[in-house]
């Protein structure tokens, strides 16, 4: 096989892609986010280059360079750093980048639109987006009661309540979380991200056993959006005394899953898969 292509942003979610891969008996290609990708992730793969997040022609020269006819593209980036005092000088676009902005984004920002140029624009290059979680199938949500751990009776209740306006949220590109509890809405995800807006939800309500709902971008493209949840984020809800967690089955990765799952045992939150006779 060709080698594989990794575009990777910050987080584990690269490494389990690179070390999936190379089980199966690819080598891996990584062109890797400054500031963003773990600099250990260079370990885990058979060729390592740092690229900027807005060098798109960067990233193909890269892939192409190393035969790469396939790449899967992971990881956060950090869309607050964006918007600092430095964004100028460290977000400088190449040509291609420049291209995709007056062709395409100049009237659509949304993350939906811009992950979905890229795609299309790596493809025009002769590299094909993979789906995202080809090489780690088993870290995936699954349906059902993932914890020893049940939901509470006003937990269930909260997760029927909720899980609507949080996929109404996602739909108009806001977020795709929110914290519930009693029916009433806590608080919404928005460029913050997940982790800080748990943080804020724990700031705002001091009951312990709230609800944070998590679902996919309603027009999911498994090969660039995929939402996903680690250790951290259990370590974070149980720091601001949530109870319960809601993910979108098979849409949703669970980094690391059976520590997450173990973690939130011992801190006594559900972890609930939707679909499952919800």
């Amino acid at each position: 096989m060709a080698p594989l292509g990794l575009i990777a942003g910050e987080g584990v979610f690269p490494v389990l892609v690179a070390r999936g891969a190379r089980t199966a008996g690819r080598e891996v290609v990584c062109a890797a986010f400054a500031g963003n990708a773990w600099p250990e992730l260079r370990y885990e793969c058979d060729h390592f280059e740092w690229v900027g997040v807005l060098r798109l022609n960067r990233w193909i020269q890269v892939l192409k360079s190393a035969g790469c006819r396939e790449a899967i593209m992971v990881g956060r980036v950090q869309k607050s750093r964006m918007y600092d005092r430095w964004r100028y000088f460290r977000y400088i676009p190449d040509w291609r980048t420049l291209k995709i902005w007056f062709t395409v984004l100049r009237h659509d920002k949304r993350p939906y639109a811009v992950l979905k140029a890229v795609a299309d624009e790596l493809e025009s290059a002769g590299i094909h987006l993979m789906d995202s979680t080809t090489y780690c199938v088993e870290h995936l949500a699954e349906a059902g009661v993932m914890t020893r751990r049940q939901p509470t009776e006003s937990q269930w209740r909260d997760i029927g309540f909720g899980w609507e306006i949080c996929n109404t949220i996602s739909r108009l590109d806001i977020g795709q979380s929110i914290a519930v509890l009693d029916r009433d809405v806590i608080a919404v995800e928005a460029l913050e991200g997940t982790n800080a807006m748990i943080e804020r939800a724990g700031g705002l309500c001091r009951v312990r056993g709230w609800t944070m709902i998590k679902v996919a971008n309603t027009r999911q493209d498994m090969r660039v959006d995929v939402p996903t949840i680690g250790t951290q984020t259990i370590e974070k809800l149980n720091a601001a005394g949530a109870g319960c967690l809601l993910l979108e089955a098979g849409k949703t990765v669970v980094l690391e899953k059976r520590k997450v799952i173990e973690l939130a045992d011992r801190y006594k939150i559900a972890v609930v898969g939707y679909p499952a006779g919800l």
